[in-house]
C-alpha cells in the first residue's frame, strides 16, 4: 500500500508531494490532468514575496458601490449568482475589518517570507532557472493621486514588514519601459518578487523532479475517494489505489470533493481570465493598478490578465473584464492580436478568513488538507507543502502558526 496519495497536481499539490517525499514518504500524485494544467497554469507567473498581507475586500462605501455598479474592472459579479456566494462573501467582508485583517496578516506574512527560499531550492534542483527572472514587477499608475496613495501604502509595508520597493517618476518609468505608448505619472517597482515565463511549465518541472526522485504520477478521479479499512482508496488510471493517508490539495474544487465526507467549507470563487497577444509588452510583469489589469511577458506571448469575477462553480464565463483589460493594455503597449480564440479562465480558492487550511481534516483520520490559498497558491505551494509534511511526520511546527492555519475555514 502506498503511504500517501496527494490529490491535486497544481503548485500546492506538487509542492506537498515533494515535501513528503523529502521526509521519506512513498507518495502517489494524482490529478485528472497532467501536472500544472489547471489553476496553476493561468496566473501572472509572479512569486510574490512582497504580498505580505492577503487581499481584503473593500469596506469603504464608495468602493462597495463602485464594485456593485461595475464601475471598475477589479470585481465583476451577477445578481443571479449571489445565492451561491453571498454567505461566504459576507464572512470574507467581516474578516476584512482592519483589526482582524492585521491579525490574519501576521500569520500570512510568515508564510510569504519563506516562499522565495522554498521556490529557490526547488527551481535549482529541477533545473528550471531558464524560466526565472529575479527583477520584481511594476505597479503602474495613471493618476498622480493614485500613485501618491500607493506610495504611502508601500511605505507602510516597508516599515512594518521590510518590503522592498522603489518609487519611479514618469521619466524613470519611461526609461525602464521604453515600449510605453503614453506618458504616465510613475510606478512602484517591487523588488521582493520573482517572475516565471511559464507558470504551468514550472509546476511540470517540479513534477518531473518528483518523478526523478522516485515519485509516481497518475491521473484519476479524486471524487472517488472513500474509506478502505483504516486507510483510503481512490480510483486511478492504473486501477484502485490505497493509502494510509491522503492529502486534498484540489484548490477551488476541494469543497465539492469533501462535501460527501461531511465537511462543509465556505469558499469564495474569484475567477480570473487571460489571453495571450502577439505584440510587445513590458520587460517585466506590470500591473495597471487603476484598471486591475496585469501584463506579463510569457513564453507563449504577452499574457493579459483580469481582476476577479466572483462566481460559483459551473457558471459560464463572462467577457466584460477581459474586454476592458485588453483595451487598457492596448492603451499602454502595442499588444498586437490575440493568439487564442477565447480567453482562458480559472478560479482562485478564497476562504473567508484569507488563510489556507493546512492540517488534518476533523473527524477523518488519515485525511489531510492543504488548500484555500486565494490569490497566492502559486507563491505559497512549496511553503505550505513543507509545513504540512512536517505536521504529517510529527516534526515540530510553531504552534501559533499551526493553529492559525487549522480548521475551521471560517
Amino acid at each position: 500500500m502506498t503511504q500517501t496519495i496527494v490529490l491535486g497536481a497544481g503548485m500546492v499539490g506538487t509542492g506537498t508531494a515533494l515535501a513528503l517525499q523529502a521526509q521519506g514518504r512513498d507518495v502517489l500524485l494524482l490529478d485528472r490532468r497532467e501536472p500544472g494544467r489547471e489553476t496553476s497554469y493561468g496566473n501572472a507567473g509572479i512569486i510574490q514575496g512582497e504580498a505580505v498581507e492577503p487581499y481584503a475586500l473593500p469596506r469603504a462605501l464608495p468602493d462597495l458601490l463602485a464594485a456593485a455598479l461595475g464601475k471598475h474592472n477589479q470585481v465583476d459579479w451577477r445578481l443571479s449568482e449571489a445565492p451561491g456566494w453571498a454567505g461566504p462573501l459576507w464572512s470574507y467582508w467581516r474578516q476584512s475589518e482592519e483589526s482582524r485583517h492585521a491579525r490574519i496578516s501576521r500569520s500570512y506574512a510568515r508564510l510569504i517570507r519563506a516562499a522565495l527560499a522554498d521556490h529557490g531550492a526547488l527551481i535549482a534542483a529541477a533545473g528550471a532557472d531558464d524560466l526565472l527572472r529575479r527583477d520584481g514587477f511594476r505597479q503602474l499608475f495613471r493618476s498622480g493621486a493614485e500613485l501618491a496613495a500607493a506610495l504611502r501604502e508601500a511605505e507602510r509595508l516597508h516599515a512594518g514588514y521590510g518590503v522592498g520597493f522603489t518609487a519611479e517618476d514618469g521619466a524613470a518609468l519611461a526609461r525602464a519601459e521604453p515600449g510605453l505608448r503614453r506618458a504616465l505619472p510613475g510606478a512602484l517597482l517591487w523588488h521582493d518578487s520573482w517572475s516565471i515565463a511559464d507558470p504551468g511549465g514550472l509546476v511540470s518541472a517540479y513534477a518531473a523532479l518528483f518523478a526523478a526522485r522516485g515519485g509516481r504520477i497518475t491521473t484519476g478521479d479524486a471524487t472517488s475517494l472513500r474509506r478502505d479499512g483504516a486507510g483510503w482508496r481512490v480510483d486511478t488510471a492504473e486501477g484502485p489505489q490505497g493509502a494510509e493517508e491522503v492529502v486534498v490539495a484540489l484548490g477551488p474544487w476541494s469543497p465539492q470533493m469533501l462535501a460527501p465526507l461531511g465537511l462543509r467549507i465556505p469558499m469564495v470563487w474569484k475567477r480570473g481570465y487571460h489571453l495571450h497577444f502577439t505584440g510587445s509588452g513590458p520587460r517585466i510583469p506590470l500591473i495597471d493598478a487603476e484598471n486591475s489589469t496585469v501584463l506579463s511577458p510569457m513564453r507563449a506571448g504577452l499574457r493579459v490578465l483580469t481582476g476577479a469575477h466572483i462566481t460559483t462553480p459551473g457558471t459560464p464565463p463572462r467577457q466584460r473584464q477581459m474586454t476592458r483589460a485588453t483595451r487598457a493594455a492596448g492603451e499602454l503597449f502595442d499588444i498586437g492580436q490575440p493568439i487564442e480564440p477565447e480567453p482562458w479562465s480559472g478560479n482562485r480558492p478564497c476562504l473567508p478568513r484569507m488563510l489556507p487550511i493546512v492540517g488534518p481534516a476533523p473527524g477523518l483520520p488519515g485525511l489531510w488538507l492543504n488548500f484555500g490559498h486565494g490569490h497566492q497558491g502559486f507563491t505559497l505551494g512549496p511553503t505550505t507543502g513543507r509545513l504540512l509534511a512536517d505536521l504529517m511526520v510529527g516534526r515540530p511546527v510553531e504552534t501559533d502558526l499551526t493553529n492559525a492555519l487549522a480548521w475551521p475555514a471560517r
